[in-house]
């Protein structure tokens, strides 16, 4: 009995997810007027492919040696420094592009260090900025990934490589080079489509006529245009280069050969002399980059903290609701979907999946098209901003949740149709309790990604409604950099607090 109604309510989620999907791919598709694209929209384009190979190029490039110094060096914090790396992406966007202001800004500190030094100083807007905040974003994923496959090589290859003499020239052509090449294809395409559809980084350090990605043209036509066909084809477009790279990026996967090896830890060998120093100073490197940024938010915001204007507060409450209620959406969804797919039901992964086609922007335009002839879109602001949030987010939670799902079922199963469990039984005794550790992890990372977004809500929001990294980016627009930061702190704090209070209240209650 509780198979079948998870089954019946996981096929009723997917309905909806395909109605939410596909309902605003029609409205683009009937608005649209013809798909030939004027020149604004051609350089809109060439600057979107651009920054993305840039951002995923650059990425990469930082990324290998700081995960080898980190795969083949053993130090105190080593463990904390990796955990870190996975700090960025759950920090909103609008927080580290104004710590990167104050960074690498006109009145930035490297700005301030080569004026001291009599260089000429260095633009944070255009290219140059778009792709630093995506490199900031992007490394530390990449060298989490890269990282993985240096620690999935089996220690025996080393082992034996050290028996036969190898120098670390040719450790890295026989054993690492192979490993690369099957990793940074795959972890280049996951850059490059989140540099594809990032659109608060565009919105802050580019706009110009030089520097304006599909995303931010979408957004242009709709709120200052309101050129409703050009907004339709240009989702569309963004739709088509999400796709594509999707398609590319499952054709691409390049096998290594090295087999299983018998499960031993081990790593790279870690040669002394100047390569010791070289490691240390890439690790000391990467960490000061990924660490000056928020130490500069911290450090503008925190004077202001106690003195903020009511509107910050109105905008953190806005903030709060749609991120615990895309939570309560995402989780929810994401369990039932994972229980079904433990079951045997390949179309509920699939149906869990399918968000990862579209941006946040895409399915807005969409959306925005739907309800505009019959309602104001800014009084259906908020719940639009939530379906959209923990719908984007529901391939996050579901990959989490999916693994534990399929052992509880392996494990559980028949113990609990032996005694009669089911339904609330079912859930309470055993579900809950032993997927408790990944459900809090997922809330925690939904939340925090939530209370970060700044997407959908930038299309819908009026004066009076705007979420507080929406409202954090209004004060960048006004030059009131001070107040900004002092707003950015708050939801820093508040999106890291989510985070930490959604995954200990899984660990307590897995624990208990």
């Amino acid at each position: 009995m509780a198979d079948r109604a998870v089954t019946l309510i996981a096929a009723g989620l997917a309905a909806a997810i395909l109605l939410l999907l596909l309902a605003p791919l029609g409205a683009l598709g009937l608005k649209v007027q013809g798909f030939e694209l004027s020149v604004a929209e051609l350089a809109a384009l060439r600057f979107t492919l651009l920054q993305a190979a840039l951002s995923a190029m650059i990425s990469l490039a930082l990324a290998v040696p700081v995960a080898r110094a980190l795969a083949r060096r053993r130090f105190f914090g080593q463990d904390a420094l990796i955990a870190t790396l996975g700090a960025p992406f759950i920090l909103p966007v609008i927080v580290a592009v104004l710590g990167l202001l104050a960074v690498f800004g006109r009145a930035g500190w490297v700005n301030d260090g080569l004026a001291m030094l009599g260089l000429p100083g260095f633009s944070i807007y255009g290219l140059q900025g778009v792709v630093l905040a995506h490199v900031f974003f992007n490394m530390p994923l990449a060298v989490r990934m890269i990282l993985h496959g240096w620690q999935a090589i089996p220690a025996e290859r080393f082992r034996l490589a050290a028996s036969l003499g190898f120098t670390p020239a040719a450790t890295l052509r026989h054993i690492e080079r192979p490993m690369l090449r099957e990793v940074l294809p795959g972890a280049g395409l996951v850059v490059f489509v989140i540099c594809l559809t990032s659109f608060a980084v565009a919105l802050t350090l580019g706009g110009g006529p030089r520097a304006t990605t599909v995303e931010l043209a979408i957004y242009q036509a709709l709120r200052f245009d309101f050129a409703l066909p050009t907004a339709a084809r240009l989702a569309l477009l963004q739709l088509a280069l999400c796709s594509a790279t999707f398609v590319v990026a499952s054709l691409i996967s390049l096998p290594t050969g090295f087999g299983a090896g018998q499960g031993r830890k081990g790593g790279p060998p870690a040669p002394k002399g100047w390569r010791r120093g070289v490691d240390a100073l890439v690790i000391t490197a990467a960490a000061l980059f990924l660490a000056l940024p928020l130490l500069a938010v911290f450090l503008n915001g925190l004077p202001g903290l106690a003195d903020m204007p009511a509107s910050v507060w109105d905008a953190t409450v806005r903030s709060l609701v749609i991120a615990l209620a895309s939570t309560v959406i995402s989780i929810g969804a994401a369990l039932v979907l994972a229980l079904a797919t433990a079951q045997g039901r390949g179309w509920a992964a699939l149906a869990a999946t399918m968000p990862l086609a579209a941006s946040s922007l895409v399915l807005g335009t969409g959306l925005f098209l739907i309800l505009q002839p019959f309602f104001r879109p800014a009084d259906l602001a908020l719940p639009v901003t939530m379906a959209i949030n923990a719908a984007l987010s529901l391939p996050f939670a579901f990959r989490i949740l999916a693994p534990d799902a399929r052992t509880l079922y392996a494990d559980y199963q028949r113990l609990g149709q032996s005694l009669g469990m089911a339904g609330a039984a079912w859930l309470r005794w055993v579900v809950i309790p032993r997927l408790a550790r990944p459900m809090g992890f997922a809330a925690g990372l939904v939340a925090a990604l939530s209370m970060g977004d700044l997407g959908v809500i930038a299309l819908f929001a009026g004066e009076g409604q705007a979420t507080l990294p929406l409202l954090v980016q209004r004060l960048m627009g006004a030059y009131r950099m001070e107040a900004a930061a002092s707003a950015a702190l708050l939801l820093v704090l508040i999106s890291f607090a989510l985070f930490w209070a959604f995954d200990q209240w899984g660990r307590r209650y897995a624990d208990t």
